[in-house]
């Protein structure tokens, strides 16, 4: 499941003022409407499209401390809903705003179609130390940067203290350690210890990465090669891994992000959940923490095969990237690097919304780092488990078409779930389904 999905209830908050007159169309395409409200006129405007729940926040911070160029936001959906709009103006030649909002694994599916801009010609080298190198590489496409990071997802173990204590449990630090406290627990009567979900393709990616898998491998420089493996044996291991725990009855097989799912988490059905650094929010304004299972999750490093080489990954992400139809790419530029950056929008988005900042500003912020986070009863879960997955993390190549790679990942979990198919064989079979249609979209699968 895509966290964009997870933001929907809150972000449509976002887009609920009213539509406002912006001054010039100076910075970009269309400005003759504004979510936001621009008090400085004759200057540049700069058109964005943004979903986040405090976007109206960021903007105005913006547009407060600019008076060079102003942003004028218009929210026109969330995932999906803007991709769609965004796709509509890329086929027509214009509509599209100067900067956009994406998911990471977005960029290379519009970077191919030429509608990015290469902003590590506007002032890449000023801001490069702002981030780090795992976020910098999952906006880029070979050596060309087509996006400002904003947020992330290091992924980690959260898990029910209680029931950790009940069956003498300690958190396992290697996936062979995890598999033993699962039968441990259900040898006891206890609960599963985890899920195996179908609908959580990018997590399930992130595990295959973090066991030496390389999904795919793109240059630029030859647009019509991409390099598919998904069925190498680190793919095969990790769906041998969980398919066998499902089986064995040690992990559940829900859907995740669902109500079924998350009443299990309250009721304590699940000992386990491994999920990315946002999770703790989403988990709250689900209910998560605020009734009968309060003060009862904690959370450890994920686990690793190979402790003595510990490999971090993320699941989730977004950026602000340059559209080509921007008629001044460099002033959009600024304000993609200039989005996020100031440390009252940074405080704002980690104290009250849900997500991860990786702007180093806010990493390296005592208040951040210190942070005792209520949801896992005053746990320092930022220093102990958080901040060191996100500085390890090296960053993905994703691919043009990954969408249709992740929905082919849910079919195929969705047959290892229901006895179909061995992870191994699922792996094959995804590998042939994903080659099959990057030929039909004109590449040479290498």
């Amino acid at each position: 499941m895509k966290r964009r999905r997870i933001l929907a209830t809150v972000a449509m908050l976002a887009a609920g003022t009213g539509l406002v007159a912006c001054s010039s169309d100076e910075g970009g395409s269309d400005a003759s409407n504004c979510t936001n409200t621009i008090t400085k006129q004759n200057v540049p405007v700069v058109t964005m499209w943004g979903w986040y729940p405090n976007t109206q926040l960021v903007v105005d911070n913006f547009n407060k401390q600019h008076d060079d160029v102003q942003v004028c936001w218009t929210n026109v959906g969330q995932g999906s809903d803007e991709y769609d709009k965004f796709q509509t103006a890329i086929s027509a030649g214009t509509g599209a705003p100067d900067v956009i909002m994406v998911e990471a694994d977005r960029i290379p599916t519009f970077q191919i179609q030429g509608a990015l801009v290469d902003i590590k010609q506007y002032g890449f080298d000023a801001v490069k130390a702002n981030y780090g190198e795992g976020a910098w590489k999952d906006v880029s496409v070979g050596d060309k940067v087509y996006g400002v990071p904003v947020d992330g997802g290091p992924v980690a173990m959260i898990y029910r203290k209680d029931i950790f204590d009940k069956y003498k449990i300690t958190p396992p630090k290697t996936w062979a350690e995890y598999e033993q406290a699962a039968q441990k627990v259900k040898d006891a009567g206890g609960p599963l210890f985890g899920d195996l979900g179908a609908n959580v393709s990018a997590l399930t990616m992130a595990l295959q990465i973090q066991k030496g898998a390389s999904p795919f491998t793109y240059d630029p420089a030859q647009p019509k090669a991409i390099g598919v493996k998904l069925n190498d044996q680190a793919s095969k291991d990790v769906l041998d891994y969980w398919g066998g725990l499902a089986k064995k009855g040690l992990v559940g097989t829900q859907d995740q992000f669902t109500p079924e799912y998350i009443s299990g988490v309250i009721n304590g059905n699940y000992a386990t959940y491994i999920s990315a650094a946002w999770a703790p929010g989403y988990l709250t304004g689900a209910g998560v923490g605020k009734g009968q299972d309060t003060g009862k999750f904690a959370v450890a490093p994920l686990p690793q095969w190979d402790p003595a080489n510990p490999v971090q990954v993320n699941w989730g992400g977004s950026a602000f990237s340059v559209t080509k139809q921007a008629k001044k790419p460099e002033l959009a530029a600024k304000v993609a690097y200039g989005l996020y950056a100031d440390k009252e929008s940074l405080t704002d988005g980690w104290t009250n919304q849900i997500i991860f900042p990786l702007n180093l500003t806010a990493l390296k912020d005592p208040a951040f780092v210190d942070l005792k986070v209520a949801f896992f009863n005053g746990q320092q879960a930022n220093k102990e488990v958080y901040l060191p997955a996100a500085e390890a993390y090296k960053g993905v190549a994703y691919a043009p078409f990954g969408q249709y790679y992740l929905d082919a990942m849910t079919k195929q979990v969705s047959e290892i779930i229901k006895g179909s198919v061995t992870g191994s064989q699922a792996a094959d079979r995804l590998q042939e389904d994903v080659a099959k249609y990057a030929k039909e979209q004109g590449f040479t699968v290498q």
